[in-house]
């Protein structure tokens, strides 16, 4: 399979780095495009474009790691930074909207309360995603959890 429209949502874990690099690798075939982005959820207490400073700032930072990334791999990636009341709905609207292919997740290796877990997110994309979907897993024990 090609894919030349690759939507790579990251969240600031050890796995986004993975999944930018695997994505570019993808694109490279067919010389596609990548867009990486971040959401911030944003509570209902707030509106929605709530200036939320700390959460800009700490997106902002997650996608300029993605871009480093993809400049390691000699890649162009497109960064955006969305502000939504939950995650899952925001990634398949923008992978609608960007036209994508192809949605690859980087997820790591969590344990919730002795079980292995993939949060809301990765569920929400994998049943309602419009397009492919390819999840990267990075197996980490710092990062699980009991």
């Amino acid at each position: 399979m090609e894919f030349d429209r690759i939507l790579v949502p990251v969240s600031g874990s050890v796995a986004d780095a993975e999944a930018i690099r695997l994505a570019c690798r993808l694109a490279r075939k067919t010389k596609g495009k990548i867009w990486a982005v971040y959401v911030i959820t944003v509570r209902r207490t707030l509106p929605l474009d709530a200036q939320l400073a700390s959460e800009i700032s700490r997106g902002e930072e997650i996608l300029d790691r993605a871009g480093s990334v993809a400049d390691e791999e000699d890649y162009q990636v497109e960064t955006d930074l969305l502000q939504a009341r939950e995650a899952g709905p925001t990634i398949v609207d923008e992978a609608v909207e960007q036209g994508v292919n192809l949605i690859l997740m980087g997820v790591e290796y969590k344990r919730r309360f002795g079980q292995f877990s993939l949060g809301n997110v990765v569920p929400y994309v994998l049943k309602n995603a419009p397009c492919h979907v390819i999840l990267y897993q990075v197996y980490s024990t710092a990062g699980s959890s009991e």
